[in-house]
């Protein structure tokens, strides 16, 4: 695949060295929300290229166990091109840019359940996921009920546009704010442009997510 935006740009966003970061090594696999519909992925090691083009899917990779317990995480991410701001609170009209998930499930089901089944996990009623994204028109760190999911809430992080930027969250605190308590255990992140519903075209680049 290649390069969908320009070497300097992806360089722009390169964070500083850590010891965890996820990297886009081809661990990660596409698992689709409809049927025919899939974005294009490539992975590159220390970042992600995408685009999503009428289409929507979503990147996933299962938390190694070492990471399970991170309370923080940072990345950077760049869009070059990208759909009009949604109300992400209506299903079936919520295309967004980017979004990055972050699930977690208390230590019963963790033992049991499987990471790299994302469909499966995201709907067990155990499941607590906070999704970052890049779209809407509200306030930064507004945070939303996912019109799908019970256990699912939005944290916009970007109003609907093009640039480049690094963003450093707290999960611990953000998952406080929309569940109330502390995040169980951390066991899979995912990666998603939307663009299916206003049949738009996303170009765009994230780096791997770094755990702490």
């Amino acid at each position: 695949m290649k390069h969908l935006l320009p070497v300097a740009l992806a360089a722009c966003l390169a964070l500083p060295a850590t010891a965890a970061p996820l990297s886009f090594d081809g661990s990660w696999k596409e698992q689709g929300f409809l049927r025919f519909s899939s974005n294009d992925y490539g992975q590159g090691g220390s970042t992600l290229q995408v685009v999503s083009d009428g289409t929507v899917s979503l990147l996933w990779k299962a938390v190694p166990e070492a990471q399970r317990g991170a309370t923080r995480a940072s990345w950077g991410w760049a869009v070059a091109e990208g759909v009009p701001a949604t109300d992400l609170r209506r299903k079936g009209g919520d295309d967004r840019n980017l979004a990055i998930y972050f699930a977690w499930t208390d230590a019963e089901t963790a033992a049991t359940a499987n990471p790299s089944r994302a469909t499966r996990l995201l709907r067990n009623p155990g499941t607590r996921v906070l999704v970052y994204v890049w779209g809407d028109d509200d306030a930064r760190g507004t945070i939303q009920q996912s019109p799908y999911l019970a256990g699912l809430r939005t944290v916009v992080l970007r109003p609907a546009g093009t640039g480049q930027f690094v963003e450093q969250v707290d999960l611990a605190a953000d998952y406080a704010r929309a569940f109330g308590g502390a995040p169980g255990v951390l066991l899979g992140v995912g990666i998603s442009a939307d663009s299916d519903d206003t049949d738009g075209r996303i170009r765009a680049s994230i780096t791997a997510p770094d755990l702490r």
